[in-house]
């Protein structure tokens, strides 16, 4: 190891090289193995030690189920290396994968577009370069402009791909949506095909988190929706031509569902008989 690479995690686990010189591989089975992270290389350690530069990983990610043994585990990392791919599953595989994205990302350059969308309004933004760093909780930008752009990696509602001009090219894009303060907004990325591969696993593991099978009703649809393009929570009675106590009801079943959550609560008072003589008494002062 050299003076600059460091260790990052050390952990049990295991492995299956699932495609061989192209060929996917019926029989491959896993196995156990000590997985040794360092800022440059993967090393699997079994009764054979199988080392993977960083710097030779083609891509990051999707299934290779190439046989029954392989779909059964619900978590592994995929990682395409020429012909190659091998399939590594840790014992704490949350954390192994943070620790992954921190060793492949962290001081990666790459382009982004920010807000590229606020509040559903497109905002004709340039393109900058920025700098990652993965952690627990977030994704972190540095722009070259000196501001700093914050995903919370609990907070990513949606991720799409999409191909067209970026940066001066035709490239391959990412849209995150997420919220910035109240707002929601957009930031766009793009960047070399092995970066955008690990940048993708993030983001989507984060829509993971948030994703959920909600059987919402018509009504409820519409608040979350009207919500979402900025309109007032008080004024969504009228917005979607319902009765105040519905949307109450309605806002009670979103917020057990984790979909909206309170930031202040609004005090409804009615008049006591004292306030009602203290109104009188001003009323007759005036």
């Amino acid at each position: 190891m050299s003076n600059s690479e460091k260790k990052i995690t050390d952990v049990q686990g295991r492995y299956m090289q699932a495609v061989a010189s192209g060929h996917h591989r019926d029989d491959a089975t896993w196995e156990s193995c000590r997985i040794v992270l360092t800022t440059e290389r993967l090393v699997l350690v079994s009764e054979e030690k199988l080392t993977i530069p960083l710097g030779e990983i083609d891509e990051v990610g999707g299934r290779y189920d190439v046989n029954q043994r392989a779909a059964s585990v619900a978590s592994y990392i995929g990682l395409s290396v020429g012909d190659d791919a091998v399939l590594v599953s840790a014992a704490e595989h949350d954390e192994f994968e943070t620790d992954f994205y921190h060793a492949c990302l962290n001081g990666e350059v790459v382009y982004a577009d920010h807000p590229a969308v606020e509040g559903g309004v497109v905002q004709g933004t340039d393109w900058t370069k920025a700098r990652i760093r993965i952690t627990d909780e977030e994704i972190r930008l540095a722009l070259a402009n000196g501001e700093q752009v914050v995903i919370e990696r609990d907070d990513i509602g949606e991720v799409e791909e999409d191909e067209r001009q970026a940066a001066g090219e035709e490239r391959p894009v990412i849209e995150v949506e997420h919220s910035q303060g109240e707002i929601s907004v957009e930031t766009h990325l793009t960047g070399d095909e092995y970066d955008l591969s690990v940048l993708r696993q993030v983001l989507e593991e984060g829509v993971e988190r948030n994703r959920a099978d909600l059987d919402l009703g018509p009504v409820e649809k519409q608040v979350v929706m009207a919500l979402h393009s900025g309109v007032s929570p008080f004024e969504i009675p009228d917005f979607v031509d319902s009765e105040v106590a519905e949307i109450e009801a309605i806002y009670d079943r979103l917020i057990e569902l984790d979909v909206i959550e309170v930031v202040r609560e609004r005090t409804e008072v009615e008049m006591t008989a004292r306030g009602r003589s203290v109104a009188g008494d001003t009323m007759g002062e005036q």
